[in-house]
């Protein structure tokens, strides 16, 4: 889903007033204007994208951006570019962001409810007590919607979906077949700030949650919407209860994930992924297909494909086993 149907953006923004925000020099003479702020995987010729770790150096072949926000330490890596070096890499994308979509911080509940009525007479959605409902939102067929849920403006729930009671949809689309337990709350802002001066600056969250088709996601999970991209949940993956997935996840198909387990953010895990209960995976890791976690594992580096984990930090199995003897 290319368009951003959550958040107002601001159609276009030269050059010169991106540079100006960010207190840096004009790069160009040119009256140029961007279209967006994006990733380096999703950003156009016309977008703004930026590159701060060099865990993302093997993206800059496919980089289409002509303008990039970057640091001197990679500046190296993109001779034929319009490069808007700055100190602070993160912090200048927040400020951009921000820039683009003026309304990104905001995280007030929705103030109007406009839908309600329409869904409660409808022959093909059941909707629970005290349901609320913002505007614009599409509920597909054949679905029920438990006691005091809130799904917020612009909402996509497919067909054949089971919403819990207490449950929380905000930025948020989901796919058929969806089952969403009780308490679960998905498509809050992420855990994105910056410490300066004694005061935290939050980070713009403008991405989504996409919950593709025959997913259970468990009660009381927390997930976190992206921050420029997505966080996504893949076909047919189950989750537990009281998992807590961070900004810009994304977890592949037909993956089993037990209680209590932990995302940092920008992860991903592969296809027919198993984790155990209580199991942390830290931020900006690959996860290959195949892998089997075990409970209470601490994962703190990228698994490769058809590997068996556990411990902390998580190892071979079989070496986890061998160490572990009496």
């Amino acid at each position: 889903m290319n368009k951003n149907i959550f958040f107002k953006k601001i159609k276009k923004i030269s050059v010169n007033d991106i540079c100006k925000k960010l207190k840096i020099k004009n790069i160009t003479k040119k009256n140029i204007y961007l279209n967006d702020i994006k990733t380096l995987n999703d950003a156009s010729k016309k977008d703004l994208t930026f590159l701060h770790s060099s865990k993302y150096l093997r993206l800059i072949p496919k980089i289409k951006s002509n303008f990039i926000i970057t640091s001197s330490k990679f500046k190296k890596y993109f001779p034929t570019k319009n490069i808007l070096l700055v100190d602070n890499v993160l912090l200048s994308v927040a400020i951009i962001t921000e820039l683009f979509y003026p309304e990104s911080l905001n995280e007030n509940f929705n103030y109007i409810t406009s839908s309600t009525q329409k869904f409660t007479k409808s022959k093909t959605v059941t909707l629970g007590s005290n349901v609320i409902i913002g505007k614009n939102v599409k509920i597909g067929n054949n679905s029920f919607i438990g006691h005091n849920s809130i799904l917020e403006d612009n909402v996509r729930i497919g067909k054949n979906c089971s919403i819990g009671s207490n449950v929380i949809l905000k930025k948020t689309v989901v796919g058929n077949n969806v089952h969403i337990l009780d308490g679960a709350v998905v498509g809050k802002k992420g855990f994105g700030f910056f410490p300066k001066k004694g005061k935290n600056l939050r980070y713009p969250h403008i991405g989504m949650v996409i919950i593709k088709d025959n997913v259970e996601i468990g009660s009381n999970n927390t997930i976190d919407r992206g921050s420029l991209g997505n966080t996504i949940i893949g076909e047919n993956t189950f989750l537990d209860n009281q998992v807590h997935i961070a900004h810009n996840v994304k977890i592949g198909k037909n993956c089993i994930i037990a209680g209590q387990v932990g995302f940092a953010g920008s992860s991903e895990i592969g296809d027919n992924v198993l984790i155990g209960g209580q199991a942390g995976i830290s931020g900006h890791l690959k996860i290959g297909n195949n892998v089997q976690i075990g409970g209470g594992s601490g994962v703190i580096k990228n698994i490769p494909d058809n590997t068996k984990v556990m411990g902390y930090p998580a190892k071979d199995i079989k070496l986890f086993i061998k160490d572990n003897k009496k």
